[in-house]
């Protein structure tokens, strides 16, 4: 389980490594571009109940940390999902992740940010 903390959030906001990995992607390149959005998820199954969405802006510190030390081979595919959506007026909902497809080859994984 990844671990991404926002600003002064008191709660750190836990993703799976593999939805991490995809998120900080596209995170990162929509902070790039100096584009602030929002980021939509559902609460796991051991904590409280319910959803939450933060607002991501260039200005606010922003740290993913990783429990595996290998990044994994990231998906077009999903990359693009998120991307997709992170361009909705509604902000990046974080899905669950469709397995890959001849269509939709992984590409190798990222080492530099």
């Amino acid at each position: 389980m990844g671990t991404m903390y926002y600003g002064g959030a008191e709660t750190p906001i836990h993703i799976e490594d593999r939805a991490l990995a995809h998120l900080k992607v596209v995170i990162a390149t929509k902070l790039r571009r100096g584009e602030s959005f929002t980021l939509s998820w559902q609460h796991p199954d051991d904590d409280i109940r319910g959803r939450s969405t933060v607002w991501l802006h260039p200005s606010i510190p922003l740290r993913f940390v990783f429990d595996e030390p290998e990044a994994p081979t990231l998906s077009r595919q999903y990359i693009q999902e998120l991307a997709d959506s992170a361009n909705t007026s509604g902000g990046i909902q974080l899905v669950s992740e469709h397995m890959e497809t001849p269509e939709a080859p992984a590409i190798l994984p990222l080492r530099a940010s």
